[in-house]
């Protein structure tokens, strides 16, 4: 394609909340949504494996600058376990490495193998996982054939209940802290039934502030775009950080935050962040606790 017919792209702000399809991984599902909207920038916050599927949000422009904030926040999946066997990859896309004979299941057991994963635990990540080791991604090392020693890190699963489950399978829903892999989760649970299992389906439902929220498929998304409002599909810049309180500041504070400066508060500040607002009830970015009674600008958004 040459230069003169590259698409031209265009400046955008606002989080997409993508119901993101199986099969294909986050980054060529973010790169093909980017390119729909012609939108010059554009990243997602939290990946899912190519089997996963469900929230994916997709940060345009300024909403970009709290990709890190939804990394960092708790989220919900729905999961599904096959027990009797475990593969190499922890789920359905790897293959039998080992078998082992399923107990009568009930829903007394699921409640006791449950019970002991709820709360801050750790866990081993798996091979399988993007984590560096000497220099390389696990999962290039687990390609090789090449496993190694990962320490367990601190996570805190804050509710894990029982959906269904029938007499080689269970579902599901976990809501936890950044860092959990299901796919672990799934087998450690297992392993308390007394069995061994392999995930078959996992489905992200919420990324805090993201609460039961509306998703848009990839068909809605591509009918609105032919009936041009996909613009409007995106939620606020500011809803990535809906969760955090609010202070709202004067004609003259609002540009004294523009220029960099720290403002003092006749009030004590009780969050380590807030959402910033100006006088006309714009929204500013992200404001850090300095001091007890002094706020500092952490992210301010340009929006044109």
């Amino acid at each position: 394609m040459s230069k003169q017919a590259k698409i031209k792209r265009r400046p955008l702000d606002g989080v997409l909340l993508l119901d993101k399809p199986k099969g294909i991984s986050s980054n060529d599902i973010l790169q093909k949504v980017k390119w729909l909207y012609k939108a010059e920038k554009a990243g997602h916050a939290g990946t899912l494996d190519p089997m996963a599927t469900g929230l994916l949000p997709i940060c345009f422009g300024e909403a970009s600058k709290f990709n890190h904030q939804l990394l960092n926040n708790r989220k919900t999946y729905e999961f599904t376990c096959l027990l009797g066997a475990a593969t190499n990859t922890g789920d359905a896309e790897g293959g039998i490495i080992e078998e082992k004979s399923i107990p009568e299941l009930s829903t007394e057991l699921f409640k006791e193998a449950l019970d002991k994963f709820v709360g801050d635990i750790k866990q081993v990540p798996p091979m399988v996982s993007a984590l560096h080791h000497e220099g390389k991604r696990l999962y290039e090392l687990a390609r090789e054939g090449i496993e190694v020693e990962r320490p367990a890190r601190d996570i805190t699963i804050y509710q894990l209940n029982l959906i269904n489950f029938d007499d080689v399978s269970f579902t599901a829903e976990v809501t936890c802290s950044k860092g959990t892999y299901v796919r672990v989760l799934a087998e450690d649970i297992a392993k308390s039934l007394g069995t061994l299992g392999h995930l078959t389906m996992l489905r992200r439902t919420e990324v805090a502030p993201y609460f039961k929220p509306n998703l848009v498929t990839m068909d809605i998304l591509e009918q609105a775009l032919e009936a041009n409002n996909a613009d409007e599909l995106l939620l606020a810049v500011d809803s990535a950080i809906a969760d955090y309180p609010i202070l709202t500041f004067s004609e003259e504070d609002t540009a004294r935050l523009k220029n960099g400066q720290k403002i003092a508060l006749p009030h004590t500040l009780d969050e380590q962040f807030y959402r910033l607002y100006a006088f006309d009830e714009s929204f500013l970015g992200l404001g850090e606790r300095h001091l007890p009674h002094v706020i500092k600008a952490s992210r301010l958004i340009q929006i044109k």
